[in-house]
């Protein structure tokens, strides 16, 4: 059992990255082996829209044919038996750099045909782990759930399973005294911090050791 992790925040040792390790922490105890790839670490493209991907015959049908350092990544993902994809969420959405990863790791594997089928013959399940300033009821109030859940979708349906973890009302800098940060109440962060952001880690390990040993038809159910 091979699980990769990728961190889609540019911070290797914050939220998203800690929940990330406690996922592939729990992958571990059941004797998977594990990666974490950071994204901010590689230079990139997202998808450049040259269609290699789809042309019949050719030698890219089916995989990305542009060539960067996303590249390797990639043939990991390839390879993987399980996947987590963790990002902040900037302006409602992940960032950026996770935006590139999604496009170039799940378009090439879309056919074009009436039931938007998927090439992917060994399907794995791929795990979605947000982390986020607003408070969990305000989430759908800001729509945050509409726009991520196209993607999950997009992705259960070419993948085979997805799940996701929303870790809420997280804890941003280290000093807010710093910042320009009216909107928010330090000390109710930093508690937020001790006391809730454990049992988000927990979830995240709980969700590590079940991609390493559910098979997706049991994922699925």
């Amino acid at each position: 059992m091979n699980v990769l992790a990728i961190n889609g925040s540019p911070r290797k040792n914050w939220n998203t990255a800690t929940l990330l390790n406690n996922a592939l922490e729990g992958a571990a105890s059941t004797g998977a082996a594990t990666e974490l790839i950071h994204l901010y670490d590689l230079n990139y493209k997202g998808c450049i829209s040259c269609f290699a991907c789809k042309l019949k015959g050719g030698k890219s049908y089916g995989k990305c044919a542009f060539q960067d350092e996303l590249s390797p990544v990639l043939d990991k993902i390839a390879a993987a038996d399980a996947i987590f994809l963790g990002s902040p969420i900037y302006f409602g959405n992940v960032t950026g750099e996770m935006r590139s990863l999604i496009e170039r790791m799940a378009f090439p594997y879309l056919v074009y045909d009436k039931n938007y089928s998927s090439l992917l013959e060994k399907k794995r399940p791929v795990g979605f782990i947000y982390t986020m300033n607003i408070t969990a009821e305000m989430v759908p109030e800001w729509g945050y759930d509409k726009t991520l859940s196209a993607t999950e979708t997009a992705f259960k349906r070419t993948f085979g399973a997805t799940e996701s973890l929303y870790v809420t009302d997280t804890y941003q800098f280290s000093d807010y005294d710093r910042y320009v940060v009216t909107a928010f109440d330090a000390a109710a962060k930093a508690k937020r911090r001790q006391e809730v952001f454990p049992e988000d880690c927990k979830k995240a390990f709980e969700l590590g050791v079940k991609f390493a040993t559910k098979s997706i038809a049991e994922l699925t159910q």
